[in-house]
């Protein structure tokens, strides 16, 4: 369970990573260490989890009425939000994640996070 918790995490981190490179309002500061964008990626990747985990699934029942209403497209609003609640937590942790924007940056994001996470959690094989 731990090694399927690590290797979502990386996955996460690996998401955030491409959605920071992509869409010019999510950064991950300007430090120039390699090693230190890497820590900032991994740090925010365990915060991202653990919102997913605990603050998501609420999230989704309450708005279930949307969800239904929009044929499931308001997830990714929904998403949007754990992005930017990510954000949130990670200036007050001292990482350097931000997001810019809520509808442009958030939601083009959480839409570039889904997709990579899809893909690249078909290569997970300890996916229950």
């Amino acid at each position: 369970m731990l090694l399927n918790f690590a290797i979502k995490t990386v996955v996460n981190g690996v998401a955030l990573w491409i959605a920071a490179l992509l869409v010019d309002g999510i950064n991950f500061g300007t430090n120039p260490d390699t090693w230190a964008v890497v820590r900032t990626v991994l740090l925010v990747a365990l915060v991202f989890g653990i919102v997913n985990a605990f603050v998501r699934p609420i999230a989704k029942v309450v708005s279930l009425p949307f969800i239904i209403l929009t044929l499931g497209l308001f997830v990714f609003i929904v998403n949007a939000l754990m992005l930017e609640l990510t954000s949130w937590l990670s200036d007050k942790l001292g990482l350097a994640f931000h997001v810019d924007d809520f509808f442009w940056d958030a939601v083009l994001g959480a839409l570039i996070i889904t997709f990579v996470s899809m893909i690249l959690g078909f290569f997970n094989p300890r996916d229950d």
